[in-house]
């Protein structure tokens, strides 16, 4: 019957796992898709990961009165 059984083969072995390319955060596509997200440099930072202290917590589905 298809469908039940073992696999034979396998793409990876089980203890390697293949290495992402690093990505550039500032190359011009990136800075373009950043562009059309936010538009200014505290929005971007809070985007990228670097937050401060004193930043607002952004509530997700807020209702506005």
């Amino acid at each position: 019957m298809p469908g039940k059984g073992k696999r034979k083969g396998r793409s990876q072995s089980r203890g390697k796992k293949q290495k992402k390319p690093e990505v550039d955060i500032l190359s011009p596509a990136a800075m373009l898709n950043l562009y059309y997200i936010v538009h200014n440099v505290a929005g971007c930072l809070h985007l990228r990961g670097f937050r401060w202290p004193g930043a607002t917590k952004s509530k997700k589905g807020k209702n506005k009165p």
